[in-house]
């Protein structure tokens, strides 16, 4: 049963990944969290895991086949997320379970709602 919420887990974070451009933080952080019960950080930190290459190449594969790729903006918002990830990764280790999870959830709503006033 522990595969098989898993797998489901992933499911949700790609599908949604392919269809919406997002899974990892949206989707998998709070599932990781109810369905497994993690951390805030070993949720994050899981889902980075998850994240890693090669398995976001096939969310790729049908926009680059249609067009939908800027590959000189991806190298180089690449290259930031890369020093970024880490910067950040560095600081979540230096917060609390739940201000990590307070700062997540206001990221959350903060997005939701810049996209419901759009």
């Amino acid at each position: 049963m522990h595969a098989l919420f898993a797998f489901l887990v992933g499911l949700a974070g790609g599908g949604l990944g392919g269809l919406v451009g997002l899974g990892g933080g949206f989707v998998m952080v709070p599932l990781l969290v109810y369905l497994f019960r993690m951390s805030q950080h070993d949720a994050q930190g899981t889902s980075l895991a998850i994240l890693l290459l090669p398995v976001g190449i096939l969310s790729l594969v049908p926009y680059w086949r249609a067009g939908h790729v800027r590959i000189d903006v991806a190298a180089w918002a690449a290259l930031g997320f890369l020093v970024g990830g880490f910067g950040g990764g560095t600081l979540a280790q230096l917060l609390s379970g739940p201000g990590l999870r307070r700062l997540f959830a206001v990221l959350l709503l903060g997005v939701a709602l810049d996209l419901l006033r759009r």
